[in-house]
């Protein structure tokens, strides 16, 4: 064949292929895993192609000082024991070669469930990817030794409910390589919004069912996942429907934003990038991938989660993983705290009975619903600062309230109390008995003067209890919402709670 066919040749697969949704090499690939041709420079940073080449195996000696899968097992129980007043340790699944996905959940009440925001950090998404994993483990061990003694330790174990999964992909790191036992990338894994891929629950790998299930069951408000292989803050969305590489903003995108540079700006150098302005990148803009764990978790689970590239290098040396720590510390720390310190946080009670809701809370001009807990009726709603918002509250039934909130740089708390709605075009309830203006027969002690008496007594004494009940059921209900109000102030900064 000339070099006029191989050229057409390659031209049709490329066409063809550029029909389908590609995985991108990675959300966590290093610079070896890269296309072996020339980068493309687009808007002053590189960009990833979408083809990417086999990477070489990996050095025994470089992947000496790393936990094994048994060794972190190990060390997630013995933190369990030893820091047993603020954690509380747990499985939501297995890896398909049956290792448990062990969480740790950190908390001044740790498997409690409380009005308060909930954060999720993953780590060993792509198994060649360890870095995360070991600082999730520091991460614990240094709350906990911190507790008490450090302020920002305290907020985030008293204000907020933290669970880390230090692996959701232990086979791939054990296998040394990226995908799990089944050689399937967890984050390619995910029901997509543009393309029907993963929609077939049995096809779906059971890691990735595991973390699912784990957000139908736990209320989460916001997370990050971390990887390797770039120093960068991602966040959505992280494809578009046309496949290209293009700023393709949420409807949360500001709140995104905010959310990517605390990151970024609490790194020891992401935001001095001179790859990525200012340490951030939309996903779809850095380049699209499908399947993603990211979009699924803000579509499908309430969850405003970003992706943290976290190395440079996928797998460094053990001996660096003390200096990465350091660089990364504050930022995974200020990050948790964002959700108390940002936003605007409250609790949804009905009117007539003083009792939480379970109600949507929308902020005008953005296409996005945040549910109140059914326990508690909480809502965290990440907002970026510096902005007037009109926030909405409705449900079912009551009837819908609205305010309009300026926050600062620090959270907004509102309450919001929905009364039920009011009944139209009552219908007159049929009387009863007899009346003695009609034509029936009203004779006998029925128009005695006596009887009469004896009923204007009776409905007076009818009215009076009615009152008093009245008035009890008053204090009632303003008992209840003065306590759940001073509840509410308590677990978000102890400020007062505006109520509607």
């Amino acid at each position: 064949m000339d070099s006029t066919g191989r050229i057409s040749v390659s031209v049709f697969v490329f066409a063809l292929l550029s029909f389908f949704p590609f995985n991108a090499v990675a959300r966590g690939g290093d610079r070896i895993s890269f296309l072996s041709g020339p980068m493309n420079r687009s808007k002053g940073f590189l960009t990833r192609h979408l083809f990417g080449a086999k990477e070489p195996p990996l050095r025994e000696e470089i992947t000496q000082g790393y936990m094994s899968n048994f060794e972190m097992e190990k060390s997630i129980k013995e933190f369990g024991k030893r820091c047993a007043n603020i954690s509380y340790v747990y499985s939501i699944g297995e890896s398909v070669q049956g290792f448990p996905l062990w969480v740790i959940e950190i908390s001044d009440k740790p498997g409690k469930k409380e009005p308060e925001p909930s954060f999720k950090y993953i780590g060993n998404v792509h198994g060649d990817e360890p870095v995360g994993r070991e600082l999730l483990m520091r991460l614990a061990n240094w709350l906990c030794d911190s507790y008490m003694k450090d302020p920002l330790a305290n907020l985030i174990v008293e204000k907020v409910h933290l669970h880390l999964l230090p692996s959701m992909n232990p086979d791939g790191f054990a296998l040394r390589r990226r995908g799990n036992a089944n050689n399937v990338d967890l984050n390619r894994d995910f029901p997509d919004q543009f393309f029907p891929i993963n929609d077939v629950e049995s096809m779906r790998q059971p890691e990735t069912i595991a973390i699912m299930n784990w957000l139908k069951k736990e209320h989460f408000t916001a997370s990050a996942s971390l990887h390797g292989g770039a120093l960068v803050a991602n966040y959505p969305w992280d494809g578009s429907q046309d496949k290209r590489n293009k700023y393709y903003a949420c409807p949360d995108d500001a709140a995104f934003q905010f959310m990517a540079t605390v990151y970024s700006r609490s790194h020891y150098n992401m935001s001095l990038s001179k790859e990525f302005p200012g340490g951030i990148i939309n996903g779809a803009f850095w380049y699209p991938i499908y399947g993603g764990m990211q979009d699924w978790n803000y579509i499908h689970g309430g969850c405003f989660e970003i992706t943290l590239e976290i190395s440079d290098i996928k797998w460094p040396k053990a001996k660096e993983l003390d200096v990465l720590w350091e660089h990364n510390r504050m930022s995974m720390l200020t990050l948790i705290a964002s959700l108390v310190k940002a936003g605007v946080h409250g609790r949804v009670f009905s009117g007539e009975t003083g009792f939480p809701l379970p109600a949507s809370v929308i902020v005008e001009g953005i296409n996005y619903t945040v549910r109140a807990s059914s326990i508690y009726g909480d809502y965290h709603r990440i907002l970026a600062p510096r902005g007037s918002y009109k926030v909405i509250a409705s449900m079912p039934g009551y009837q819908t309230k609205s305010t309009q909130i300026q926050i600062g740089d620090e959270g907004v708390n509102l309450d919001f109390i929905l009364n039920p709605e009011e009944s139209i075009n009552k219908e007159a309830k049929p009387k009863k008995g007899c009346d003695c203006n009609c034509n029936c027969n009203c004779e006998g002690i029925g128009n005695t003067k006596l009887l009469q008496f004896f009923k204007r007594i009776h409905m007076e004494l009818y009215i009076f209890a009615f009152l008093i009940l009245l008035f009890l059921c008053f204090l009632f209900k303003r008992k209840s919402i003065l306590k759940f109000s001073r509840h509410n102030r308590q677990y978000i900064g102890g400020k007062r709670s505006t109520v509607v």
